[in-house]
């Protein structure tokens, strides 16, 4: 059999049946061989039971988003499988790995008429009932995918050593079991050779990167509620931040999160929260203080599905709306979003250096699909990013902490300097900080906040900018790397097809847009979201082509490369 560019898999089953143990050990097994991957989940929205998969890319390059079928689907069970219908598609080359004594398999598995494998994971449960299913399931998938049993059973020592010697050897024997198991693989495609490769790899989640980008950054305090799909962040920086002087604190709700961190900034820390849409709707009038008192601080937003609590455990970009225009005001802040796994260490790292240098809230727009995601990358560089918030130290004379003029970021004093006493609320000011309602003082302070922003220079990091050609996709967020698999089909092709994708949502860079869309006269806006909110947000600050599309979606259902490149050569399916 030919060799295949990527192999696809999912891991279905009930919720605790360890389907996302089970995908998240085949990811490092097969980029312990070499190979790269993506791991992405999806689950129910209950706390515990209903339906759970993961969803496992293989390569022998970088991918940053799934295909459209499935190669192998490996079901630990059938139940609540019928929930995945409009997420896993199968085709007659697919190959299912399942439990004769399982059950029918659903009716979407059915008519794709999938080879079917047989792994009767009950009955070696019943010989052996210190086996786990999920292990029997991996070594199938690992025989089928022609993954080295070596590297794998030495990636189930290192994982279950803290359990013991007899944890372990009951999971080496269940996934031999099920490697055994499965005779037929030739019908299974052929993964091309893993890449050479010396570089120290990282097998890291998009929210453990945003969390190790803040660190990197200098967040040194944190405050938070947690909140799906935003907890892993909190999760990873309670250790991780002690380990560097600092500490988080779990706070008894969002609105308490965002005064904490306000506080912790005002007294000098550079701090962070970390939530998801609903409370991001509840901080907002403390961000919008942090605006009027100029304190900086960093919000991140993993997007899920809303309004309301929605789907808690899908992605969706619709929170862009709230994040750029939700605050009450006219309240200039920085919106920025990262790209990718490995982008969210970037991205936090230059939002916390934006927050302090500028003196501003800076809000963090990742979502479920990065955020819960797993790729293995190679070791990032330092990049040296972090913000120096101007402070007043040697202060002669009234202080002035909202002093005007120059670039409009004032120094600030720490409590405790001398004569650096001010009041930092959200009423209106006059440069000394003292509440005032005179229109010019409102007049100044509007200004002074809004040029501040306008005035800085972000440098080429405002955006990705990739191609040429009259042709271009205008995307942003998780979507970047569907769409740039799309411009690689157009090019292979020979269609030049450029990717400009923002990084810097807001504020907006029209010079830099301009030049970026020069020259093209056909473009497509991608975006998940189901009133094309990211398209009327660049339609509201920016010139686009005559012949502008928009491909949106919301979520559940990501946008994929397929997708994208089917816009690009015709007719756009929302």
């Amino acid at each position: 059999m030919a060799e295949a560019a990527s192999v696809s898999v999912a891991f279905l089953g009930s919720g605790g049946a360890g389907v996302l143990t089970t995908g998240s050990m085949l990811l490092e097994a097969a980029c312990a061989a070499g190979w790269d991957g993506l791991l992405t989940r999806s689950v129910g929205p209950q706390i515990r039971g209903g339906e759970a998969c993961a969803m496992v890319r293989l390569a022998a390059r970088a991918v940053e988003c799934h295909v459209p079928h499935f190669d192998l689907l490996v079901a630990v069970d059938w139940l609540n499988a019928n929930r995945f219908d409009s997420e896993i598609h199968l085709s007659s080359r697919s190959i299912v790995v399942c439990d004769p004594q399982g059950g029918e398999p659903p009716a979407f598995v059915s008519a794709a008429a999938p080879r079917l494998l047989e792994l009767p994971m009950k009955d070696i449960n019943k010989a052996h009932p210190q086996w786990r299913a999920n292990m029997l399931a991996l070594g199938a998938a690992a025989r089928l995918l022609r993954i080295d049993a070596a590297v794998l059973h030495r990636l189930i020592a290192k994982r279950f050593a803290e359990r013991g010697a007899a944890v372990v050897q009951a999971n080496l024997d269940a996934v031999r079991c099920g490697a055994d198991a499965i005779s037929d693989v030739e019908s299974m495609p052929r993964l091309a050779p893993p890449r050479p490769s010396g570089a120290q790899r990282w097998l890291i989640s998009g929210n453990e990167a945003t969390g190790l980008g803040a660190i990197r950054g200098g967040v040194r305090f944190a405050a938070a509620y947690p909140i799906t799909p935003a907890t892993e962040i909190l999760e990873w920086l309670a250790p991780n931040l002690a380990r560097v002087g600092g500490a988080l604190l779990q706070a008894e709700d969002e609105l308490a999160s965002i005064n904490m961190i306000i506080g912790a900034s005002y007294g000098g820390a550079v701090s962070l929260t970390a939530t998801a849409g609903p409370g991001l709707s509840l901080m907002i009038e403390g961000i919008g203080l942090a605006v009027a008192a100029e304190i900086p601080l960093v919000v991140v937003d993993v997007m899920r599905g809303g309004p309301s609590t929605g789907i808690p455990t899908k992605s969706e970009q619709a929170d862009l709306n709230i994040a750029v225009h939700g605050l009450h005001g006219d309240a200039p802040h920085v919106v920025v979003a990262p790209q990718s796994v490995a982008d969210c260490l970037f991205t936090a790292q230059w939002a916390t250096y934006l927050a302090e240098t500028l003196q501003t809230p800076a809000l963090v727009l990742s979502d479920q699909f990065i955020g819960q995601a797993q790729t293995a990358i190679d070791r990032p560089p330092d990049v040296d990013l972090v913000g120096r918030r101007k402070r007043a130290e040697d202060i002669q004379g009234p202080y002035k902490r909202y002093l005007l003029g120059g670039d409009q970021v004032s120094p600030m004093s720490i409590p405790g300097t001398p004569g650096g006493q001010y009041t930092a609320d959200g009423l209106t000011h006059n440069e000394r900080g003292t509440p005032t309602a005179a229109a010019a003082a409102h007049l100044q302070q509007l200004d002074k906040r809004h040029a501040k922003l306008e005035r800085f220079d972000y440098g080429a990091h405002w955006a990705t900018l990739e191609g040429e050609g009259e042709t271009a996709v205008l995307t942003w967020g998780s979507l970047t790397g569907a769409a740039r698999e799309a411009v690689d089909l157009c090019r292979a092709a020979g269609k030049p097809v450029r990717l400009i994708a923002p990084r810097l949502l807001a504020p907006v860079r029209p010079a830099a847009m301009i030049a970026a869309l020069g020259g093209v006269r056909k473009l497509l806006i991608v975006e998940q979201t189901h009133s094309a909110q990211f398209y009327r947000y660049l339609r509201a600050h920016y010139d686009l082509p005559a012949d502008t599309q928009v491909l949106n979606r919301p979520g559940p259902l990501p946008i994929n490369a397929v997708d994208i490149h089917s816009a690009l050569l015709g007719g756009v399916a929302a």
